[in-house]
């Protein structure tokens, strides 16, 4: 049994897809940002979803985690669709994932062991004890034993991110969300990141779902792997069948080739006078 009061009899899994996107469209206002898109996550896979800047991969994780209100289409798990969910069930099944954010967002005023202890004092009864003893495994785990009593001030980049990991491990969660776990980081410190994600992955067999622009880290830690591009899915698949994809919109971003327009020197200067004039 869970030292979370977690069930474990209730799987957080339907026929082993633990989430199912179906037709997902997200609005901001009068611009839809994603347009229809469909997939599937697989129990105890992990998932990179790929993109440029402004693709959409950011607005999905929002709206798989139900953060993102969806303007079409469907979410599923655990035979609810989050975009019709109560507040309450809601709210009950988010206990079900763990999130650690891009800028970690650790809380500057407590401790790193308060942090992590957050969600179990938020969520469970358990005594002040047992809260120690679990918030010492979680920063062990993710190569963090001995910081409970440092600040967030006091931790560098890489260490941050451990830190909002064991947060996020904190439930015992069945799915893992990450938002572009190595960004700001130097190469050496974020391929720590990507070995503690295989190493969860590993000792866990929890769903992951990480979105990233590093393309030497999606093909490390992904079993599959999503390449959204305008809010459209341009290609799905495992990493050897994304190296392999000659679509050339693909092939442009795997290959970091710019757009033309972008990287023509004409072209800019062409909108730069065309902006001033206006």
């Amino acid at each position: 049994m869970s030292l979370t009061g977690r069930d474990e009899s209730e799987k957080l899994t339907t026929d082993g897809v633990a989430i199912s996107v179906r037709n997902l469209r997200v609005s901001y206002g009068d611009r839809e940002v994603l347009h229809g898109i469909s997939f599937d996550v697989k129990a105890g896979e992990t998932i990179a979803i790929l993109g440029g800047s402004g693709s959409g991969k950011t607005t999905l994780l929002r709206a798989l985690m139900g953060l993102e209100k969806t303007s079409g289409g469907a979410i599923w798990i655990r035979g609810h669709d989050l975009c019709c969910i109560s507040p309450r069930d809601l709210a009950e099944m988010r206990k079900k994932f763990g999130v650690s954010f891009q800028s970690g967002a650790l809380f500057g005023s407590m401790t790193v062991g308060e942090n992590v202890a957050l969600p179990l004092r938020e969520h469970t009864k358990l005594d002040d004890s047992t809260i120690e003893v679990l918030v010492r495994l979680k920063l062990e785990e993710v190569g963090l034993s001995g910081y409970e009593d440092y600040n967030p001030a006091q931790l560098s980049g890489g260490m941050k991110k451990r830190a909002a990991v064991a947060r996020a491990l904190t439930m015992d969660p069945e799915i893992l969300f990450f938002d572009e776990p190595s960004a700001g980081l130097d190469p050496i410190i974020a391929a720590g990141i990507d070995e503690l994600i295989l190493k969860l992955k590993r000792a866990f067999k929890m769903t992951i779902v990480v979105v990233t622009h590093e393309l030497a880290s999606a093909f490390l830690i992904a079993d599959r792997m999503v390449l959204i591009d305008k809010g459209n899915i341009i290609a799905i698949g495992t990493p050897a069948e994304l190296k392999a994809n000659q679509q050339p919109r693909v092939r442009q971003f795997l290959d970091r080739v710019p757009d033309p327009e972008i990287s023509s020197d004409d072209g800019f200067l062409d909108r730069l006078t065309q902006n001033l004039r206006l």
